[in-house]
């Protein structure tokens, strides 16, 4: 990571691309949208002037210098919260997160988060992906549970993030759902944006109204009487993706208080029961893949046997 100010300077030896795309096969520990910010501040520039727009095409001969400040100081105090490690080492870790865990500061939650204890696990996380979310490559719902990958350095921020829009990092979730789907696979293809009217909900919305696409794949793994354990493979990773999509198609998870309300199962949770169990990726430096499986958590397992007994005793 760059811990002071640095000036780079780079020459065009050959017909190119535009410049942020140039700069990104130059500087590969900096990520695309970490450069387009640098350009956009008047951070670089292209034949001793300052250039502020990505889009420029460069030619033979063009002289370039990229001046990269300092991070910005990160004003969050670290905390000595525990985590529950599934798999770290000098490039990456991978966290088992509970529920009611904020993963990053927001309105409401500025300290507690898991932000602030991974500020106290690890060190120089400062200025990787963002200052409010050092580290963060995907993001967990408060109340949704299980693994999570935090990257512990630029170039393993670029490589994970890379991974997860090329859909190439496979996030395997379990949860219970009211009710039961007539099939026993399928996929939900269908466009995720902001409710029009509850603006703390999401919503199935067309691409035309602002929806972005999003698509969940589905696996029936136990029917449980009134309920069902599914399996859900993200091909895109929208906010609220899995539990919209569960209720837009009439199955909402079970205990979620956004989008399953009406319902009540007289067992009490913390939140909705899904579950990110597993997380499989190719290490960053290495190439390896990376395997880690989150164990399903007291709530979700007390559920099942719930649920399981209530069936055998019929």
């Amino acid at each position: 990571m760059i811990d002071s100010e640095t000036t780079i300077n780079l020459t065009v030896e050959q017909k190119s691309d535009r410049l942020d795309r140039w700069l990104s096969s130059q500087l590969t520990d900096l990520s695309r949208s970490r450069l387009q910010k640098l350009i956009e501040e008047g951070n670089v520039h292209l034949n001793g002037q300052v250039c502020t727009s990505k889009k420029i095409k460069l030619s033979p001969g063009d002289c370039l210098e990229v001046t990269i400040p300092s991070p910005e100081p990160l004003n969050l105090q670290a905390e000595d919260i525990p985590l529950d490690i599934l798999y770290e080492d000098e490039d990456l870790i991978i966290i088992n997160k509970p529920a009611d865990l904020v993963v990053h500061p927001a309105p409401g939650h500025e300290t507690g988060t898991l932000v602030h204890a991974l500020l106290s696990h690890c060190d120089n996380l400062a200025g990787i992906g963002g200052i409010k979310r050092p580290g963060i490559v995907h993001r967990l719902d408060k109340d949704t549970t299980g693994a999570i990958v935090i990257a512990k350095n630029d170039y393993a921020h670029q490589h994970l993030q890379a991974q997860i829009k090329a859909k190439t990092a496979r996030r395997e979730y379990w949860g219970i759902v009211y009710g039961s789907y007539s099939d026993l696979e399928g996929k939900i293809d269908l466009p995720v944006g902001r409710h029009p009217v509850e603006r703390k909900k999401m919503a199935v919305v067309p691409v035309e109204k602002g929806g972005r696409e999003a698509v969940t794949h589905w696996k029936i793994l136990e029917r449980l009487g009134n309920y069902t354990l599914m399996e859900f493979l993200l091909e895109t990773g929208r906010t609220h993706q899995i539990r919209v999509h569960c209720s837009h198609t009439g199955h909402p998870l079970v205990g979620d208080p956004l989008y399953s309300s009406g319902r009540s199962l007289k067992i009490n949770l913390s939140g909705q029961a899904l579950h990110a169990r597993k997380l499989t990726l190719q290490h960053p430096v290495s190439g390896d893949i990376i395997e880690a499986i989150a164990p399903l958590p007291n709530q979700f397992t007390k559920l099942l046997r719930v649920l399981r007994s209530r069936i055998s005793e019929k």
